[in-house]
């Protein structure tokens, strides 16, 4: 069921994120892991032991980065300072792909440190093209933007969030990072069909995907990263690799962060679903 990315990046496999609590597991361990998402933050401006450790890992597994700052939705002027510090990070750990999300996180030079989501309107998107059009050509690669989690929705918004992502990724010829969580949670948050999200997301558009545990709180989902799985996110999983093909895959864990042995055994129960699906399709 090979469906190729537009640029060709390869399927790594299943990975998870690197944590600084894992990282005397990973270098004593070695574990056999496709690959490893670094938060491109926690490097940017620091030296010492995680920019060592970081290079080390650098020479065993391949790597990709995944931000919280471009902030492409802002009306604030982008910082070409920091998307500088991101391309010489990439260059430094030969990043196969850099990616962050379509959301805001500030404005008047002010940072809320949240992905806040965009209004989906025609005027947003067209601002939003030319920002993501203008920090490609900087970093001189492809962007892969993530589908955030989202609790709210503005008024005026004019197209559901999945025709957003999917114009965004196409006008300003973007690769997109499917978060099946996400797309989980702000189904279930907004009352709209998850399946029909992940359907209208172009294949060619797609990198990478991101898996997830959640908080559910009854009336709505919190996008926690703090536990395992639920089982209708993995079968959203299964639709989605029917649909997009094989792409990297990553589990996020961010709060609570057990031992790396039980992170690592988490994302290996995507192969399963990834095996299921290759062979239906045989």
């Amino acid at each position: 069921m090979p469906k190729p990315n537009r640029w060709g990046y390869p399927d790594l496999g299943l990975g998870v994120g690197l944590r600084t609590s894992h990282y005397g597991h990973i270098l004593a361990n070695k574990p056999e892991i496709g690959f490893f998402e670094v938060l491109t933050e926690n490097y940017l401006d620091t030296g010492g032991r995680p920019a060592f450790i970081l290079d080390q890992i650098a020479e065993r597994y391949r790597l990709v980065m995944h931000g919280v700052s471009m902030s492409v939705g802002s009306t604030d002027p982008i910082n070409l300072e920091y998307l500088a510090k991101v391309k010489a990070l990439a260059k430094r750990i030969n990043a196969v792909w850099v990616s962050d999300h379509v959301c805001w996180t500030g404005v008047l030079g002010r940072n809320t440190h949240d992905l806040l989501p965009l209004p989906y309107t025609e005027e947003s998107l067209r601002h939003t093209v030319g920002r993501v059009r203008q920090i490609q050509e900087f970093l001189e690669r492809p962007l892969v933007l993530e589908n955030p989690s989202t609790y709210l929705e503005f008024a005026p918004n004019s197209m559901p969030e999945w025709e957003f992502v999917l114009r965004l990724a196409e006008e300003a010829d973007c690769g997109l990072l499917l978060d099946v969580n996400n797309v989980y949670v702000s189904a279930f948050n907004h009352s709209y069909d998850a399946a029909a999200y992940i359907d209208a997301i172009p294949a060619e558009r797609v990198c990478q995907h991101h898996l997830a545990g959640h908080t559910h709180k009854g009336t709505h989902i919190l996008d926690t990263h703090s536990d395992y799985v639920v089982d209708p996110v993995w079968q959203l999983f299964g639709h989605t690799v029917r649909h997009v093909g094989l792409r990297a895959t990553l589990l996020e864990w961010d709060a609570n962060i057990p031992p790396f042995e039980v992170v690592h055994q988490e994302i290996l129960k995507a192969r399963a679903w990834r095996d299921q699906e290759v062979s239906h399709a045989a």
